[in-house]
């Protein structure tokens, strides 16, 4: 199934002069553990934001996130208290409108996010850029095992929508299969030299980098 995906509104915002980094890619690919340890390595420095995602779900040790009913999620979002929404694998999923502050502060927001939710990141932020982490087939399924979050069926279900993910769109994609130290290393820079100005078409003014 396909995800659905918006913002609130569906608006041309073009909001800056920050950054916003949707982190994409399919079930098993390593992204939430990827993102705990780049989160380690630039969540102090004061220039990048990780935001935790609101999830209709059990908050569970393989990923953090906000856990809420589906009837305080519809509630949340009449109030218009998500930055960007979607649906997917029967959950809806929340980013909080606080990240538009901090993108207006000039900093850079980094997400775990559904492929689908792209374009209306691209419209509502005046520098969205996409990262495509992917991992072989098979690892990908023993992730998904490993972790117990879903049962076999699900699973399965997850794998099939693999091939929907493409690198088309991505302005970074990330072979996730080997160590994870690699894959961590590859976005830690990556995300660094963007928030500088110096990746990325759409990069706008330079800044100076460290």
């Amino acid at each position: 199934m396909a995800d659905d995906a918006s913002s609130d509104g569906e608006v041309t915002a073009d909001l800056g002069p920050g950054r916003v980094a949707l982190i994409v890619g399919p079930s098993g690919a390593g992204k939430d553990a990827i993102l705990a340890e780049v989160r380690r390595r630039l969540g102090d420095s004061g220039e990048f934001t990780f935001p935790r995602r609101v999830v209709t779900r059990r908050p569970g040790s393989a990923e953090e996130h906000d856990g809420v009913s589906q009837s305080e999620f519809a509630a949340e979002l009449a109030a218009g208290r998500y930055a960007l929404h979607w649906q997917a694998h029967g959950l809806s999923y929340g980013i909080p409108i606080e990240i538009d502050a901090a993108v207006g502060a000039g900093g850079c927001v980094v997400f775990n996010a559904s492929r689908s939710v792209a374009a209306s990141a691209r419209r509502r932020y005046r520098h969205a850029a996409v990262v495509l982490i992917d991992a072989p087939a098979a690892t990908r399924a023993a992730r998904l095992a490993h972790r117990g979050r879903e049962d076999g069926k699900e699973q399965a279900a997850r794998l099939r929508r693999a091939s929907d993910f493409s690198a088309a769109d991505a302005e970074l994609v990330i072979d996730n299969a080997g160590a994870l130290t690699a894959a961590v290393e590859t976005l830690a820079a990556w995300l660094m030299r963007w928030q500088c100005g110096s990746q990325a078409p759409n990069a706008g003014v330079e800044r100076g980098c460290p």
